[in-house]
């Protein structure tokens, strides 16, 4: 039976404890959404303020050179490119996620072989591109197939044009193998698209070494890039100069300020940017990024192993007797860098009434508690904690009163 001292010892112990000075974190808050929005790095304010003080203030329209503002797509391209196994070159940051799918996907479409003209996707991914797939697929006259997870592998096998997935289910936590999946779909003659949202910065990804074909992924949760962070895509070099993504704006033009009538994309995955940057974003961004590569995804993976276990120990042993049923896979190997609970009565309102405690998670519907780890800043007395008020609003049926069950905008 793990115990309060037990969390202690583990804390004392911690190699990546430092890293919690990194970041603002309000007083009395266990905060379990990063895997929604980061938390806010303590350098960000003042590296955005002197961006704005001297390089827009004083440098004006000068910094886009003296300040490196323009090059700012491929550098922080490349700086999200070594979390998630790219090359130099490959990634760049901009857009949204969805934008950049819309893209990628775009791009994949265009060159689909022979065979059937579907696009193969699970159920439960993230609607965002369940959306964008759609819309795309009604356009280009494709077919967008959607199945159960443990069905994609047999679905592949009879034949699609491109598998897209997200890498970590954000309902579940679940992860796919990417490696097996690409693989497979590489030998029926398919591409592959992945959405690594919920990966990047939180688990190992090797996209070269999985020999993926496009990736997209979000800046604004494990990446600590701030709300509407910049997003970033990724395609292998293969691909890079094959393909011309149908959002040509001037950024992707090879010679951008040669302002010419004519459309000339730019060599490799430059041609994926499309009008003009976000700089205050971008920099926030940065900022972000500086904090993972404080230290190594490995050592992040081991600590948010180690978190995520002692969370499940912990509801099992302390909230077994409430109707909190496990919706993430035990097995590391298939699990993100989040804890999900389902509860058939009351989850949105428990979600309410954790947050009410300074115990910070979310909900999706219809039934999911969902509460994301990041090593970088949370440690094992956090997770203890964090159980301790989750058993405290059950026993008390505290989730029952009125202002927990009043549905706000943002769940």
């Amino acid at each position: 039976m793990t115990t309060l001292q037990d969390c202690r010892a583990l804390d004392a112990a911690d190699p990546l404890r430092p890293l919690r000075d990194l970041f603002t974190l309000p007083a009395g808050v266990t905060y379990l959404d990063g895997n929604s929005l980061g938390p806010l790095p303590r350098a960000t304010a003042a590296r955005v303020a002197r961006t704005i003080d001297e390089e827009w203030g004083e440098g004006l329209i000068r910094s886009w050179n003296s300040a490196g503002w323009f090059e700012m797509p491929q550098r922080i391209g490349d700086r999200i490119g070594q979390l998630v196994g790219a090359k130099a070159g490959e990634t760049v940051a901009t857009d949204t996620t969805s934008v950049n799918l819309y893209k990628v996907l775009s791009a994949a479409l265009s060159v689909a072989g022979s065979g059937p003209r579907v696009v193969l996707s699970e159920r439960s991914n993230f609607p965002t591109d369940l959306y964008i797939a759609e819309s795309l697929c009604r356009e280009r006259g494709f077919q967008l197939v959607l199945v159960e997870p443990d069905a994609i592998e047999a679905r592949i096998a009879e034949g699609i044009a491109v598998l897209m997935l997200t890498h970590v289910n954000y309902r579940t936590g679940a992860m796919h193998d990417m490696a097996r999946l690409t693989a497979l779909a590489h030998a029926h003659g398919a591409l592959v698209v992945w959405d690594l949202a919920h990966s990047a910065g939180a688990v190992p990804v090797d996209l070269n070494g999985a020999d993926a074909d496009f990736a997209v992924g979000c800046g604004y949760k494990y990446l600590n890039g701030g709300p509407g962070a910049p997003a970033f895509l990724w395609v292998h070099a293969r691909h890079a100069s094959r393909f011309v993504q149908p959002l040509s704006g001037w950024w992707g033009h090879a010679e951008p300020f040669e302002f010419t009538p004519g459309y000339r994309p730019a060599e490799g995955v430059t041609r994926y940017l499309c009008g003009t940057q976000t700089v205050l974003g971008m920099v926030a961004l940065d900022c972000g990024l500086d904090t993972l590569h404080a230290t190594d995804m490995a050592a992040l993976r081991r600590k948010s192993l180690a978190l995520t276990d002692l969370f499940i120990s912990l509801v099992g042993q302390r909230c077994a007797s409430h109707g909190l049923a496990l919706v993430t896979p035990r097995e590391h190997a298939k699990r993100g860098s989040q804890v999900c609970l389902s509860r058939e009565e009351g989850a949105y309102a428990i979600v309410q009434a954790l947050i009410a405690r300074g115990v910070i998670g979310d909900f999706r519907a219809p039934d999911i508690l969902r509460f994301g780890f990041t090593p970088l800043y949370l440690g094992f007395e956090d997770v203890w904690n964090a159980v301790e008020h989750l058993r405290d609003v059950m026993d008390t049926r505290e989730w029952q009163q009125p202002q927990f069950n009043r549905r706000n905008a943002v769940t």
